[in-house]
């Protein structure tokens, strides 16, 4: 089973969408696990303080780093106890990623990578950034999703599930159906002719109509250069 571990301040994020469509099947055949952390419940105050000015000035909070660090060690610590009960021989694998737009940009090479891991913890930032020392000593890595900036990291760790999970056995369903493995190309279905109501009909390439299963996949072959 493939386990993701989400810390977010935000967890009720994540209900609506890993409770739908692939992620609800998965979780129900027990393919992955998703489990979400309230860095709140973590911070070492009674006012539950999770953010604080940043040193040298500047606008916004950031995200403290104590928190930070007992979530991610009662993870590594149940991870543990779970290897001891299971006691597989086999060690877990663990990889801890912080969302940060300065990170390696997440792409398929790197989802087929972290597919090979047991778990995977994910801290999702929010405000104006995450204590520096997150990154250099509890992340094992920064991933990104693009150049753009957003306000948390949730729909960065959103992606991050989907694209990993697509190359976890069972996940999809027939691998056959990954367009990791076919490839990216125009899809057609019925009906052959869609009238808009305007002008000249909408009409399916003749040659997915012909039934020549070599000039199909030739066909396809010309947008190769889209596959991930």
């Amino acid at each position: 089973m493939k386990r993701f571990h989400i810390l977010t301040i935000f967890p009720g994020m994540f209900d609506s969408y890993i409770d739908e469509s692939l992620f609800r099947r998965a979780r129900k055949e027990k393919i992955v696990a998703v489990k979400t952390y309230d860095i709140r419940a973590f911070t070492a105050d009674k006012h539950r303080k999770v953010d604080d000015r940043p040193f040298g000035g500047g606008p916004g909070m950031v995200l403290k780093v104590q928190p930070v660090f007992a979530a991610v060690t009662r993870i590594k610590d149940a991870i543990a106890r779970r290897r001891t009960k299971n006691r597989n021989g086999r060690g877990v694998r663990i990889r801890v990623i912080l969302f940060s737009t300065r990170g390696t940009r997440l792409d398929a090479a790197m989802a087929r990578r972290l597919a090979r891991y047991d778990d995977l913890v994910l801290i999702c930032g929010r405000y104006e950034g995450v204590d520096e020392r997150v990154a250099r000593y509890i992340a094992d890595e920064e991933v990104s999703v693009g150049d753009y900036v957003l306000s948390g990291g949730e729909i960065p760790a959103l992606a991050l599930m989907e694209a990993v999970s697509r190359h976890v056995p069972g996940f999809v369903g027939k691998e056959e159906s990954l367009e990791e493995v076919n490839g990216s190309f125009p899809t057609y279905t019925r009906p052959e002719a869609f009238s808009p109501g305007k002008g000249r009909a909408w009409k399916v390439p003749e040659v997915l109509l012909s039934g020549n299963h070599k000039k199909i996949a030739e066909w396809r072959k010309k947008f190769e250069g889209d596959r991930a």
